[in-house]
């Protein structure tokens, strides 16, 4: 797999383990809970095969993170009825332009 697809699947795993989190009701729904471990193990996982293929920990990290963080943000406000006012949609947007930014920084390979 290529270096992106390492990342993208760091991030799809991340983004459903912390979903499941939220279902997971403090560890007492034990299917919730197993997807939680899983989950985060191939996130970490994945996370490591794409710093072990090339791509610069900041980038990584700052994609990992801030994908992933938008994309909960999202999914607590459909699935779960988050409330997500106009400066918490602003910090959104930034952390998305932040992202992009650290991309065409030109250090995304070390």
């Amino acid at each position: 797999m290529g270096v992106w697809v390492w990342l993208a699947s760091a991030i799809v795993a991340e983004v459903t383990a912390t979903s499941a989190l939220k279902a997971s009701h403090g560890f007492t729904v034990l299917w919730a809970s197993i997807v939680v471990v899983l989950g985060y193990g191939w996130s970490f996982f994945g996370l490591s095969q794409a710093l072990k293929l090339g791509l610069g920990i900041g980038t990584a990290y700052a994609v990992w993170a801030g994908v992933g963080t938008g994309l909960i943000a999202i999914i607590g406000w459909v699935a779960f009825g988050d409330k997500l006012g106009m400066t918490a949609i602003a910090g959104i947007l930034l952390i998305v332009v932040g992202v992009v930014l650290v991309n065409l920084s030109g250090t995304a390979h070390s």
